[in-house]
C-alpha cells in the first residue's frame, strides 16, 4: 500500500533525512565545546579571582607593576596591530594585483609565523636585535632588544598573517573594472584609493587589526626572549601572571589574567561596533 505525499496531511509529514546532522545535534555538540573550552574555564579564572574580594582586586588592578606590564602589553599590541594595518594591506595589494617571479614564494613566507614555533622566532629577534647582534649593532648606542621596540617587533611578526589572509580574499572580489570605472570619471589614485576601494575593506582591516592584536595581547613565546623583562620597562602581563603563580599567587594570577580578559573584552566590542558600522554605512558601496 502506497500512501503519497499529496494525499497525506501536513501534520503528519516526516521530514525527509538530511546528509548532515541535524540542528539538535550539531547544536548541542556546539553548546558542549564551547562550554568546554570557553565558558567553563572564563568561570573558573572569574571564580578564583573573587577569592580576593573587591578590595583585593583592586588593590592589584592599582599595584604600579601590574599597570605597566599591562600597559607594555596592551600599548605594543597596539602599535603592532596598527603597523600590519598599513603594511599587512599594502602586501595583500601586491599579492592580488600582480604577477611577478617569487610571488608564490612570498604569498608562503606570509604563513610562516603560524607554523614557526613561537620561541624559535623570539630567539631569532633577539639574536638579531641585540647590541652585538646584524642588525641591533648598526642602531648602537640605539638599543632594539630588551625594550618595547624590541616588543613591537615581535609582535608584528607574529601578526601580519592576520591582516594579509583577512583583507587578500577581500580585494580578490574587487573586480579591476572598478577602478577602471572611478580612472575614467576622473579620479586620481588616491581618490580611488580611499573613496572607492577602502570602504569595501574597511571590515576586512578592522578584523585584521583585531586579531592582530588579540594574538599581540597574549603572546608570550616570541615576546619573552627579546623583551628584556625588566620590571615597570619591558614586563609583559603574561610574564607577570607567570611570576605569580611561581610564587603559588594562584589568586593573584587569576586577578591579572582577569583584568586581561576584560580590557580585551571592551576593545572588541569597541572593534566589533566599528566594524557593524562600517558596514552599515558602506555596505552598498
Amino acid at each position: 500500500m502506497t500512501i503519497t505525499t499529496a494525499a497525506t496531511p501536513a501534520r503528519w509529514r516526516v521530514k525527509q533525512p538530511s546528509i548532515i546532522p541535524g540542528f539538535g545535534l550539531t547544536l548541542g555538540f556546539s553548546l558542549a565545546y564551547l562550554s568546554l573550552i570557553i565558558l567553563i574555564p572564563i568561570a573558573g579564572l572569574l571564580w578564583r579571582t573573587a577569592e580576593l574580594g573587591w578590595s583585593g582586586f583592586f588593590s592589584i588592578l592599582s599595584d604600579e607593576r601590574t599597570l605597566r606590564a599591562l600597559y607594555v602589553s596592551f600599548g605594543t599590541a597596539f602599535i603592532a596591530a596598527l603597523v600590519n594595518v598599513v603594511f599587512g594591506t599594502l602586501l595583500a595589494w601586491v599579492l592580488t594585483r600582480y604577477r611577478f617571479p617569487g610571488r608564490r614564494l612570498i604569498d608562503a613566507m606570509v604563513d610562516l609565523p603560524f607554523a614557526l614555533p613561537t620561541a624559535v622566532a623570539g630567539i631569532a629577534f633577539a639574536s638579531l636585535y641585540a647590541p652585538n647582534g646584524w642588525i641591533g649593532s648598526i642602531f648602537m648606542p640605539f638599543r632594539i632588544a630588551f625594550t618595547p621596540i624590541g616588543i613591537v617587533i615581535a609582535l608584528i611578526f607574529i601578526g601580519l598573517p592576520f591582516v594579509v589572509r583577512t583583507v587578500q580574499p577581500i580585494m580578490e572580489e574587487i573586480d579591476k573594472e572598478v577602478e577602471e570605472a572611478a580612472a575614467t570619471l576622473g579620479a586620481n589614485r588616491f581618490q580611488t584609493i580611499f573613496k572607492v576601494l577602502l570602504p569595501g575593506l574597511t571590515p576586512a582591516i578592522l578584523t585584521g587589526f583585531a586579531l592582530a592584536f588579540a594574538r599581540g595581547v597574549g603572546e608570550y613565546g616570541s615576546v619573552i626572549f627579546i623583551a628584556g623583562n625588566i620590571p615597570y620597562v619591558s614586563e609583559i602581563a603574561p610574564l607577570l601572571i607567570v611570576i605569580r603563580l611561581e610564587e603559588f599567587n594562584y589568586a593573584g594570577a587569576t586577578a591579572i589574567a582577569t583584568i586581561m580578559l576584560l580590557i580585551s573584552f571592551a576593545m572588541l566590542l569597541v572593534i566589533n561596533l566599528i566594524q557593524a558600522w562600517s558596514r552599515r554605512r558602506y555596505g552598498n558601496v
